[in-house]
C-alpha cells in the first residue's frame, strides 16, 4: 500500500436517517452518532513501518505487518501472541483457515512466505515478480494471488502446495484486491484507475473498469451479498462500484490520505481509514444508496486498519514522526511510538 503523510483534518459529519436492517431491528444515527470511538491505545515494541492489518475473526487474532516481520496479538486481550520472522517488506497477510495456511507478501524479499495457522512456524516460501505488496485467498480456487507492484502484475499460487500456477500482466501497479468467493478476485490498478476482475480459476482478466472520478485507488473492501465493492481514492472520495456492471453508483466524501477500507455486513457500514487521522463511517442504505455517518477520530498516520467481523471492533496501527528533513516525504518515526488503536462503538 502507499504511505501517506497528511495534515490532522476532521471531515464534516453528515445526518443519516432511519433505515431497515435485518428480521425487524432497525438501525438509526443522527449527525456524528455513529458511536465508534477509540478505547484502547496498545503499544507494540519495535520501530519499523507497517503496512495492512488483517483480523482472524475465528482465532481471535491480529496480524500485524511491521516491518520485516509479522507481529500476532490477541484481538481479545491484546496482547502479542507470537512473532513472524524473516518477511523482509512485509505488506500484507492472507488467511487460507480451511487450510490452516496463511500467506505474508514480503516486498523486498520477492517471495511469499507460507505459515501455519496454529503454530505461526514458517511452512515455506515461494519466488513471487517484484515487490509483492497486496495479497488475497480465494476459497473457491484454493489460490493465493500476490499482486506485484513493481512487477505490475500478480502471481498465482496454489495454496495447497505452494506452487506457483501463474502469471497475470496487469497493465499497472495494482493496489488491494478482493475476492468475492464465486471464483473472481478485484484488484484496483492505481495507475490508471481502474478497477480489474481476474477469473482466478482461469488466471485471466474478465472485466477492467474506469473508476472515475476516483484518481490513484488504494483500499477495496466488499459487500458479498449486494455485490458493492468499495474503492478508496485520492481526493477525499470513496467510490462504489457495482461488481456485476462495473459501474459506479456512489462517491461518498472521506478523509485525506485514505489506504484502507473495510465493509462490516452485521452494520452495513463501509469504512475509510485516512492518514489525516480520521476513520469515515459510511452507511449503506440500500445497494445504491450511501450516506456518510461519522468521520471518528483517530490518529494521524493510522492510515490502514483490519476489521473484527466478530466484535465489529477496528484495529488501526499508528506512530509519531519527526518533522521531515528537507527533500523527505516524511520524517522518521519516533522511537517506542507504534501502536494499534482499537476502535469500537
Amino acid at each position: 500500500m502507499r504511505k501517506h503523510s497528511t495534515p490532522f483534518v476532521i471531515a464534516g459529519l453528515l445526518t443519516l436517517a432511519a433505515v431497515p436492517l435485518a428480521g425487524s431491528l432497525a438501525w438509526v444515527a443522527a449527525a456524528g452518532a455513529s458511536g465508534y470511538h477509540v478505547i484502547k491505545t496498545v503499544s507494540v515494541p519495535g520501530d519499523d513501518g507497517w503496512d495492512y492489518l488483517t483480523v482472524d475473526s475465528d482465532a481471535r487474532r491480529v496480524y500485524i505487518s511491521h516491518g520485516t516481520h509479522v507481529v500476532v496479538m490477541n484481538a481479545d486481550t491484546y496482547a502479542i501472541e507470537g512473532d513472524i520472522p524473516d518477511t523482509p517488506g512485509v505488506h500484507g497477510i492472507a488467511l487460507a483457515s480451511d487450510l490452516g495456511r496463511g500467506f505474508i507478501s514480503s516486498g523486498r524479499a520477492n517471495t511469499a512466505t507460507i505459515f501455519d495457522l496454529k503454530t505461526l512456524k514458517t511452512i515455506g516460501t515461494v519466488k513471487t515478480d517484484a515487490n509483492p505488496d497486496a495479497i488475497a485467498y480465494d476459497p473457491v480456487s484454493k489460490r493465493v494471488f500476490t499482486f506485484n507492484g513493481r512487477g505490475k502484475n500478480t502471481t498465482a499460487i496454489n495454496a495447497t502446495d505452494g506452487s506457483v500456477v501463474g502469471t497475470l500482466a496487469l497493465g499497472g501497479k495494482p493496489e488491494f484486491a478482493v475476492a468475492d468467493g464465486k471464483g473472481s478476485i478485484f484488484v484496483n490498478n492505481e495507475d490508471t484507475s481502474e478497477l480489474i476482475e481476474i477469473d482466478t480459476q482461469k488466471i485471466t482478466e474478465t472485466h477492467r473498469w474506469p473508476m472515475a472520478p476516483c484518481k490513484s485507488p488504494s483500499g477495496l473492501a466488499m459487500d458479498r451479498k449486494n455485490r458493492r465493492l468499495f474503492a478508496g481514492c485520492d481526493d477525499k472520495v470513496m467510490v462504489v462500484i457495482n461488481a456485476d456492471t462495473g459501474k459506479v453508483i456512489a462517491t461518498p466524501t472521506i478523509g485525506d490520505g485514505v489506504d484502507a477500507n473495510a465493509f462490516d455486513p452485521g452494520a452495513a457500514f463501509a469504512f475509510a481509514s485516512n492518514g489525516e487521522g480520521t476513520l469515515t463511517v459510511v452507511h449503506e442504505d440500500s445497494p445504491d444508496k450511501f450516506t456518510v455517518v461519522d468521520s471518528v477520530p483517530t490518529k494521524k498516520s493510522a492510515r490502514t486498519m483490519g476489521l473484527d467481523l466478530k466484535t465489529h471492533n477496528i484495529f488501526l496501527p499508528a506512530a509519531d514522526f519527526d518533522p521531515p528533513a528537507p527533500g523527505e516525504r516524511r520524517g522518521k518515526m519516533k522511537p517506542g511510538s507504534f501502536v494499534i488503536l482499537v476502535v469500537t462503538k
